[in-house]
């Protein structure tokens, strides 16, 4: 209805980006697709309307922000979506800034986009879909790269546009506390995109908590089932940590994209064997950018890094790849094949090789089922997985993971948890930058937070 919120759920791979998509007119407007049935907006289909009509009415966040980032600075990139939908220039002028501070990115209106962190990154895709105050937002996960603070922001403003009833949302997410509050409806979809229940989130709740459980769906706390995989086993004592090897190692490390403006400013950090690390913080404060450098991506400007003994970032990459593994927040970066099968083989000896098969099917992506196809086609929560399991095959000495659970589904987490569990058990070294306090409670020893390019005192989680 007109105003209303609509959840959507389902487990990774149940289609819920491609109804966004299809929603906003981008199917099969833009991406061909065979589509059957009926999809109306404002009484009128969507294969109608057609592209530009329905993208004067929908505003849409897709799960991966930075594909519909178009412009170099944030201002502009904002203000594109405004020029198109031909605003005065006096009227933009105006909205722009109102719509970079509702997402607390007001004062970095000339920083470059591409320059931006996941989560800034994210900020910015929903200022461009709020600036023109469409009358339909359609956010797919628009909280998995946020910090704490903006994802409560965020919802605060949702619940702002529900209250006024300014638009109707369609809302896709995994965070589902918040969003099943906000919540006039509830659309869960089962593993093969059917339509498990839809109707009020309490009587779907009522009708269809065990098919939802069943299919590996997220759910309020209260409705989570009371048997689910507990936190990871503790590390021995401290003091027999203590005198575990050093495995990774960054001195008085600074680092900046502009050197007149450091993301890193003097970070010493150290990690030893089978220790799980959780470098946590907000929004821009060093996170991915140090987990880069720990892994020899980036060369820090001052400082240096050390992995097992050598810069990281002078080793040849087939030796880098057995020491450490790292999974990029955008997992479609590291991709190089065209085929799943291809990718997850690639430059593996023998040994590796068999491994595949086994790991492949406990990360829910069987060979049979999805090695034709191609990675770049897979659900967000599917590339995670594929990249995870690149990085696993090879047993590293030092696994770096950049928002290891985003677009995970529960079963994917669960078995997330029991692969890091066996990985970990060898003897290697976990550093994980991630804002899911879930994933650090159920796998953190110790927690390492950044701000402004600082790292404060470690602590161990209680």
């Amino acid at each position: 209805m007109p105003g209303h919120v609509l959840l959507v759920l389902g487990p990774s791979g149940s289609g819920k980006s491609t109804l966004a998509l299809a929603i906003s007119g981008l199917i099969p407007g833009d991406i061909p697709a065979t589509v059957t049935g009926q999809l109306e907006l404002d009484g009128r289909d969507v294969r109608e309307l057609g592209t530009v009509r329905v993208g004067e009415r929908v505003g849409i966040v897709f799960q991966d922000p930075s594909t519909q980032l178009v412009m170099e600075r944030v201002e502009d990139d904002v203000a594109f979506g405004l020029e198109n939908r031909a605003w005065a220039v006096d009227a933009m002028r105006e909205r722009v800034p109102e719509a970079l501070a509702t997402v607390s990115l007001q004062g970095q209106e000339r920083d470059r986009s591409r320059r931006l962190s996941g989560g800034q990154q994210q900020r910015l895709a929903l200022a461009g879909a709020l600036a023109a105050q469409p009358g339909l937002l359609v956010l797919d996960e628009p909280t998995a790269n946020l910090d704490p603070a903006g994802a409560t922001a965020l919802m605060a403003t949702l619940a702002s546009i529900r209250a006024e009833r300014s638009a109707t949302i369609v809302l896709i997410e995994h965070r589902v506390e918040e969003a099943w509050r906000l919540a006039d409806v509830v659309l869960a979809l089962d593993a093969d995109g059917r339509m498990i229940d839809v109707g009020p989130p309490r009587k779907v709740a009522t009708r269809s908590v065990g098919r939802l459980r069943a299919a590996g769906v997220w759910l309020p706390a209260k409705l989570e089932p009371e048997d689910r995989p507990g936190p990871l086993p503790a590390l021995q004592d401290p003091a027999a940590v203590a005198t575990r090897a050093t495995v990774v190692r960054a001195d008085a490390v600074r680092y900046g994209y502009d050197r007149a403006r450091p993301v890193l400013r003097g970070v010493t950090l150290e990690a030893r064997a089978a220790e799980r690390v959780a470098l946590v913080g907000p929004n821009g404060s060093g996170k991915s950018t140090l987990a880069r450098l720990l892994v020899g991506l980036l060369r820090p400007d001052h400082g240096r890094v050390e992995l097992l003994g050598a810069d990281p970032a002078r080793l040849p990459p087939a030796d880098l790849a057995r020491r450490a593994g790292y999974v990029f927040q955008e997992p479609e970066r590291q991709f190089l094949a065209q085929r799943v099968k291809d990718e997850v083989n690639l430059g593996l000896n023998a040994e590796e090789r068999a491994r595949v098969e086994p790991l492949m099917d406990r990360l829910g992506l069987p060979l049979e089922r999805f090695g034709e196809r191609s990675p770049y086609q897979l659900s967000g929560g599917e590339q995670r997985r594929l990249s995870l399991a690149c990085i696993l095959v090879r047993r590293p000495a030092v696994l770096v993971l950049d928002e290891p659970t985003f677009g995970q589904d529960r079963r994917g987490y669960e078995s997330l948890l029991r692969i890091l569990r066996e990985h970990l058990d060898n003897g290697a070294c976990l550093i994980a930058a991630t804002h899911d306090g879930r994933f650090v409670a159920d796998v953190a020893t110790r927690i390492v937070e950044l701000d402004e390019g600082w790292v404060a005192p470690a602590e161990v989680p209680a």
